[in-house]
């Protein structure tokens, strides 16, 4: 018998860890499977350490996934819910709608899935909130619960979730974050994020960092162009020039050159988003009056009730939300918009039918008798409203697609006013589509050029009229829903743009939609523009004003037309 070699002494130690490899990497695996969920649910019910322990992992793995249900149980709006008696109770979150608010009811979200908590029959279960028992953590559960929110999105894999959480970081100023920072910069790859934990990191410097250090920090916020960091170093500049100080010339050139290198930067930020919301309030505007360019600009009548119109879409979007929510539960809140638009417009095109038939065709040509016609209808359908839903006005829930912003250069775009541009144009291009395009647009020309030639041609006049001004109050319940979505509805809300949208169409050109797009988008920026020095007010008046004198100048508009509105 030959005596053992190396070789086999080695493959006789290898043969265990060979059959209790598998086994461990399953146990890796599985310790790794453990969804970050599953293990705030464990956290929520086990004793303070290990629920730090917990708490400690969470913020390693960067899970931004239960980020929001951390929050709520920190704020107690964690709660437990007992279905059945003798059953163990549910953890839960709340959701609550407008519609719910002054009733005290609730849905229910399950903390451990997210989803809605129903009944036998599928529906979603609404309770009342004093029924439930809140889950209040310890004052120092608490106090860890806030520093795990505020580094999680640190590894959130959202690049702009973790830029925006470094920035957060930076100005908190402490110790334990500028620690977390420096890690986090050590691994982090993406070019965006790297420079926003530069800056968090700076921004803590200034506060923690010794002076040559903060000079460095100084220097690196001047080449971000970092807004945060302006006040910051105006108190170190503060502090520099104090009586007394022992900061030198040149250290007080390098705070002196950092604020106004971010201060020209602000203004270039302030200038770029002032333009941004001009163009938003001009899109709002331009859906406006697309509606009246369309009734008063080609057929001529002047439609006191238009804004009743806008009010109309807007209440249609209120009764779609309710009802969809009602049907399909809080889940149809996201969707329930895209069934509203079209409703919407339906709706407003169908009572601007109505008023047609029923005033509007008896009082052609006589301008002054259907302005106070339709002022009368604007009353009654003001009144009518008010009868209805109450006067308070209505809050409309937006969608979660519709919320929040993008930020660019500094430059925040609302998602909710970035929609209501992209829509404008669509309307407006349809718009135009349907006037030059379509046989419809051609029977709407001629009736409006000439209405007896278009009669002797076989052109229905009274049925092209009819329909003209549907469509025309169909655009306003379409401006109406977009309304909705960045305010409370009430009966007065279309008032608050009648006079603007009069003065956009005639300032624009009479029937003109390329005066219209290009008078709504300068109205809406010059008024934003000067809003922030004069007020709303007075920028309102200033705006009326420079109409007036344009008009004084150019009586046609900017793009003169000839409809039978000057004939």
């Amino acid at each position: 018998m030959h005596p053992p070699t190396l070789s086999h002494i080695c493959r006789l130690l290898l043969l265990p860890l060979l059959f209790c490899l598998p086994s461990l990497l399953t146990a890796q695996d599985e310790e790794e499977a453990v969804p970050s969920r599953t293990l705030f649910m464990e956290a929520l019910t086990a004793e303070p350490d290990r629920a730090n322990e917990i708490l400690q992992e969470l913020a390693a793995r960067g899970a931004t996934e239960v980020r929001p249900l951390l929050e709520a149980w920190r704020a107690g709006g964690v709660y437990a819910y007992q279905g059945e008696p003798d059953t163990q109770p549910v953890y839960v979150t709340l959701e609550t709608t407008a519609e719910q608010e002054p009733t005290g009811k609730t849905y229910l979200r399950s903390a451990a899935t997210g989803d809605f908590i129903e009944n036998a029959e599928g529906d979603a279960i609404v309770v009342e909130k004093s029924s439930l028992e809140p889950m209040f953590p310890s004052r120092r559960l608490r106090r860890n619960l806030l520093q795990v929110v505020d580094v999680i999105a640190l590894g959130s894999p959202q690049a702009h979730e973790r830029a925006s959480a470094a920035i957060a970081l930076g100005l908190k100023g402490e110790s334990d974050y500028l620690k977390a920072l420096e890690e986090r910069r050590a691994v982090e790859e993406n070019g965006a994020v790297q420079e926003a934990l530069d800056e968090g990191i700076a921004l803590s410097q200034l506060a923690l960092a010794e002076r040559e250090i903060k000079l460095q920090a100084v220097q690196r916020l001047d080449e971000l162009n970092s807004i945060p960091a302006l006040d910051r170093i105006r108190a170190l500049q503060r502090e520099a020039t104090a009586e007394g100080s022992d900061w030198s010339a040149d250290d007080i050139a390098v705070l002196n050159k950092a604020i106004a290198s971010i201060e020209g930067y602000l203004k270039w930020v302030d200038f770029f988003g002032t333009a941004f919301r001009g163009l938003s309030a001009g899109a709002v505007l331009l859906v406006v009056a697309l509606g009246l360019a369309i009734t008063f600009g080609l057929m001529g009548v002047i439609n006191m009730a238009h804004g009743e119109m806008i009010a109309l879409g807007a209440y249609t979007v209120y009764f779609v939300q309710i009802g969809i929510i009602a049907v399909f539960g809080p889940t149809g809140k996201e969707w329930y918009f895209l069934a509203a638009i079209p409703t919407a417009f339906v709706v407003s095109a169908f009572a601007g039918l109505l008023l047609e038939r029923g005033v509007i065709q008896f009082l052609y040509k006589r301008p002054l008798e259907s302005l106070l016609a339709t002022w009368g209808v604007s009353w009654i359908l003001q009144q009518s409203f008010k009868l209805i839903f109450g006067a308070q006005n209505k809050n409309v829930e937006s969608p979660t697609w519709l919320l929040g912003n993008m930020t660019f250069f500094d430059i925040s775009f609302g998602y909710n006013r970035l929609f209501i541009i992209l829509f404008a144009i669509l309307i407006l291009v349809g718009t135009w589509l349907l006037l030059t395009k379509t046989p419809l647009g051609l029977c709407i020309r001629a009736v409006m050029q000439n209405p007896q030639m278009a009669a002797s041609m076989g052109i229905s006049t009274s049925r092209t009229r009819m329909a003209t001004f549907a469509f025309g109050s169909g655009l306003a319940g379409l401006a109406g829903a977009f309304l909705s979505q960045i305010g409370s509805v009430g009966s007065g809300l279309g008032q608050t743009y009648i006079v603007d949208s009069f003065m956009v169409v005639v300032a624009g050109g009479v029937g003109n939609l390329l005066g219209t797009l290009y008078t709504a988008l300068g109205i809406g920026v010059v008024d934003n523009t000067l809003q922030p020095f004069l007020g709303p007010v007075m920028g309102k008046i200033c705006v009326l004003f420079a109409i007036i004198l344009f008009l004084q100048w150019k009586p046609g508009g900017l793009f003169p037309a000839r409809s039978r509105a000057l004939d």
